[in-house]
């Protein structure tokens, strides 16, 4: 039995530039919502949020919208959100964070902006020092991440990147691979075969 039961995904709450984005976030919804995982994400109804959440439901899954009572108005209304299997609502951003940490078995950073990237580097922050050892994936739509991870290999030549073994992701360039590679991690974890961290 694989421990991974749910996936949080940070995105953006606009569709971006051009319609993969948001066609890869409706791929990965689904592929959530037919393997019975419960999707955690900010609760936003419009761009490449609103794409995954409505993909989940679509397939069945279940969904937790978890978002700060201020951003309501500008992400979503009060009605869409009553869609959602289950809605928090939290005072602040930082709140938001640490309850989407909690309710996430792993990590799924689709494209988005600062608010995304910012995300993406906290929670592998956390596992940097030691606070987490959920898996955390980049899905890499048509190259949207490179130049991330063209800094992150700057800093760690530079030597900035002391633990880079614990902060390295799966990165992951068909979102199709996604759902069965966090599977197959929750599955060798169960086994004590270690992490899985590779690029597919």
């Amino acid at each position: 039995m694989s421990t991974i039961r749910s996936v949080c995904v940070y995105c953006g709450s606009s569709p971006g530039r051009i319609p993969s984005y948001s066609a890869a976030a409706r791929h990965l919804g689904t592929s959530i919502g037919e393997a019975g995982l419960e999707l955690v994400y900010g609760g936003g109804t419009k761009g490449v949020m609103g794409a995954v959440s409505d993909a989940v439901l679509a397939a069945g899954g279940k969904v937790t919208g978890i978002i700060p009572r201020f951003l309501i108005d500008m992400e979503a209304t009060e009605r869409e959100l009553k869609r959602l299997d289950e809605l928090i609502v939290t005072a602040d951003m930082h709140e938001r964070k640490h309850r989407m940490f909690e309710r996430a078995d792993a990590f799924v950073a689709l494209p988005g902006g600062i608010g995304t990237l910012e995300e993406l580097v906290e929670i592998m922050t956390w596992g940097q020092l030691g606070q987490h050892e959920k898996p955390v994936v980049i899905a890499n739509i048509d190259g949207f991440w490179d130049p991330l991870a063209r800094l992150f290999d700057h800093m760690s030549e530079e030597g900035f990147l002391h633990s880079a073994e614990k902060v390295k992701p799966i990165v992951i360039d068909d979102v199709g691979e996604i759902v069965p590679a966090l599977l197959r991690h929750g599955t060798a974890k169960d086994e004590g075969r270690g992490e899985i961290i590779a690029r597919m």
